[in-house]
Order: C-alpha cells, then sequence, then structure tokens
C-alpha cells in the first residue's frame, strides 16, 4: 500500500509543479534528439565513406612488398666499420608465384567470400597533347564484379565486353573529362615499362570518389599483362571479399601464415581516412553526451528545488512513519517520470530529423545526404536518457531521505 502512496505523491509533485515538469522534460527531449541526430549523421557517413572504399578497395589485399636495400655486412661490434650501401627500393619483378594455386587454397577458408586475381598497371593516358598518369586494372571481369559490382558504376558502355575486347578499356568519369574522350573514341596508353598501346575507350564509370574516377580504368587481365611485359599466368595482386569486413585485420593476420607475401587488410591501408572518420565519430557524441548531461542537471535542479520548498510536508511524511528508501522512491520516480517523458518525445523528434536529412538530396556524387537510420543508435539514446535522468533525481533525493524531522519542526 505504502509503494502505491509513494507514487501517487510523486505523481501529484508533477501535475501541480506543470511548468517545471514540461521545462525538465523538454531539456531531456532537445538532448536526446541530438544524441540521436549527431550518432546518425555519424553512422551515415562512415557507411557512406564505406561503401565507396569497397567500391574499388578489397577487404584484403595480398601482393609482394616492395624492399629496401640493405648493408653489405652487418655487425654487433662497435668497434669494426660496417660497410653501407646506399638503402634503395630494389627492382624486382612483383608476380605472385603461383597465383591461382594460392587463391584455391584461399577459397577454402570459411570466412573468404571471394578471391579475385588482378594485374595492375602503372600508366599515362594520352590523348593528342594531353597526358594523364594513372593506373590501370587487369581484371577477370566475372570476379572483379561479384567483389566491386563494378557494373553498379558505369555511366556507358558494358563491363562484359571487356572479355572479348582485348583493345577495350573502361575509365573514370575524371579521365574521360580531362582527357575530352567519349565511348569509341581512341585512347593510347604508355605503361610504366614502356609499351605503348592504342586502345577502344568501351565504358565510363563513376565511383564518387575524386581520386579514383579521375586516375583509374579496367582491362583485360590479359592486356594488362602485355603492358608490363609478362606471361599470361602474370598476377600482380590478389584480392579478396570476407564475410565480416570488420574483422579483416584479424583475418589477414590468419592469412599471413599461408604467404610469404604482404597481406594487407582494409583498414591498414586506408588508416589515414580512418583516423579521420574516428575523430569525428568520438568528438560529435562527446557534443550530444554534455548536451545531455546539462538536461540532466535541469532535472537535478528541479527536483533539488522541490525538496527544498517540501521540507515540512517530506518531515510530516517521515513523522508519519515513512522511511528514507520511501523518500528516495518519491523523487526518483518524479525524476524518472519526467525522464521518460523527455526521452519518448526526443525519440520521436530525433526520428524526425533523421527522416527530414535523409530525404534532403545534396546532388551528384553523393546523392542524398548520408545518414543512418539505426535501431541501436535509438535504443542507446533511450537507456541513456533514462538512466541520466534516475541519477539526476536520485543524488537530490539521497538529501531528503537524511532530513531530521525534529529539527525541521524546531524550526
Amino acid at each position: 500500500m505504502k509503494l502505491k502512496v509513494n507514487y501517487e505523491i510523486a505523481l501529484t509533485h508533477i501535475l501541480t509543479r506543470k511548468k517545471q515538469t514540461i521545462v525538465a522534460a523538454m531539456g531531456v527531449t532537445i538532448g536526446i534528439a541530438l544524441f540521436i541526430f549527431s550518432n546518425s549523421i555519424v553512422a551515415g557517413f562512415s557507411s557512406y565513406s564505406k561503401s565507396n572504399m569497397f567500391k574499388t578497395i578489397p577487404h584484403i589485399r595480398i601482393y609482394k612488398e616492395d624492399k629496401i636495400s640493405k648493408a653489405l655486412s652487418i655487425t654487433n661490434d662497435s668497434s669494426d666499420l660496417v660497410l653501407i650501401s646506399n638503402p634503395k627500393i630494389i627492382t624486382t619483378n612483383k608476380n605472385i608465384v603461383n597465383p591461382y594455386g594460392l587463391i584455391k587454397e584461399l577459397r577454402t577458408k570459411s570466412f573468404v567470400v571471394n578471391a579475385a586475381p588482378q594485374v595492375n598497371v602503372d600508366l599515362f593516358y594520352n590523348s593528342g597533347k594531353s597526358q594523364l598518369k594513372g593506373v590501370a586494372s587487369g581484371i577477370n571481369v566475372i570476379e572483379a564484379d561479384a567483389m566491386f559490382n563494378i557494373q553498379s558504376t558505369m555511366l556507358a558502355g558494358h563491363l562484359e565486353n571487356i572479355s572479348s575486347d582485348l583493345n577495350g578499356i573502361i575509365i573514370g568519369k575524371g579521365v574521360a573529362e580531362k582527357m575530352n574522350v567519349r565511348v569509341d573514341d581512341n585512347l593510347t596508353v604508355i605503361s610504366s615499362f614502356g609499351v605503348i598501346k592504342v586502345m577502344k575507350v568501351i565504358g565510363i564509370f563513376a565511383t564518387e570518389n575524386r581520386n579514383t574516377d579521375e586516375s583509374k580504368s579496367y582491362i583485360n587481365i590479359a592486356t594488362a599483362q602485355q603492358l608490363i611485359q609478362e606471361s599470361p599466368n602474370s598476377v600482380t595482386d590478389i584480392y579478396l571479399s570476407v564475410r565480416e569486413p570488420d574483422s579483416a585485420a584479424y583475418f589477414a593476420t590468419n592469412l599471413q601464415e599461408l604467404t610469404e607475401y604482404k597481406v594487407e587488410d582494409w583498414k591498414t591501408a586506408n588508416a589515414d581516412q580512418l583516423a579521420q572518420d574516428n575523430m569525428l565519430g568520438t568528438m560529435t557524441p562527446m557534443i550530444a553526451f554534455s548536451i545531455m548531461l546539462v538536461a540532466a542537471f535541469g532535472i537535478y535542479n528541479i527536483i533539488n528545488m522541490t525538496i527544498t520548498q517540501k521540507m515540512n510536508d517530506i518531515a510530516i511524511l517521515k513523522a508519519n512513519g515513512f522511511k528514507g528508501k520511501d523518500i528516495i522512491k518519491i523523487f526518483v520516480t518524479e525524476a524518472f517520470i519526467m525522464g521518460a517523458i523527455g526521452t519518448f518525445l526526443g525519440l520521436l523528434l530525433g526520428a524526425l530529423l533523421v527522416q527530414i536529412l535523409s530525404g534532403v538530396y545534396i546532388g551528384p556524387p553523393v546523392g542524398y545526404f548520408p545518414i543512418k537510420f539505426d535501431v541501436s543508435i535509438f535504443i542507446s539514446a533511450t537507456l541513456f536518457g533514462l538512466i541520466a535522468s534516475l541519477g539526476a533525481g536520485y543524488l537530490p533525493a539521497r538529501k531528503a531521505a537524511k532530513i531530521d524531522p525534529v529539527e525541521i519542526f524546531r524550526k
């Protein structure tokens, strides 16, 4: 019965002090809405950044790493004279030995979704007097498209034409614009090995990544092997896609045991960009967290003010048999109701803001604003709002529970 009375008293305080209740609830509402809004933006940008990366970058890359020349003689004795050579990158063949045997072994791993060979060629695009530095990826169309979904990025032409046309090349939108070429135009390429080849533009793609679109192209893997003057079995890179991209670093460590070649995950290869994303992902939620703390202090101040004004009432309650824990329950219940109202309204406002911004069209290459509706963010916001509200109510409630009714009556 006393438990029911506690709740009735708390509800009475809430209803008789409507303005203060609304102010406290609105503080929580704004805090929760901004928490959801900011975290949804961070999640959206992170998802957008990853999707752009994975249009051209594999989850894991296996390749032959460049080596640096070392000293001609090495000694641990400080008195010995060490003969040193000028350290430089050793120019060696970058081909992977028995690449298709390694690919077959990689495909037996349960976490590997796809494995594709690739021949990367550094080259120059030439059209008239215009010249542009870039890189061509020699691919097997079916395997590469399954990994990167290249066909979805095509603006003109068809990806599968590379399979039958050894002189065909698919170029990025930026390359096409800078070289002033279109589909069916000829484009001369010069590889870093000095091989010159006149190729026909059979397609144009756009990945929405400016650096990629202004340098990259796709050609038949056999054509790429000709440009680097290697045999038909030559492969410079093996690209892998895995079931859980965020665990690529762990998978790469396991795969390193299978081969002497460098096994690099996408997070290591893009550490600089990910560091910037992590900074944004840390700063934005902290700002929202600060706003939520301000809202919690609002509840704290209102509960504390109520306790100050209700000293006589609290003394009467304690004189009539109410214990300290009952007093705590009354004021914590008040804080919880304020927080629950504010949290509910904050969830609605946050969802509305996310919905509105997701419908804002930015324009190419981004398209619609990259904001993500993530249920986990709403769950976190709910827990955060309720816990903060309970904490804000508990601190002054403890003070009220320690009131001595005798001293109050004397005053």
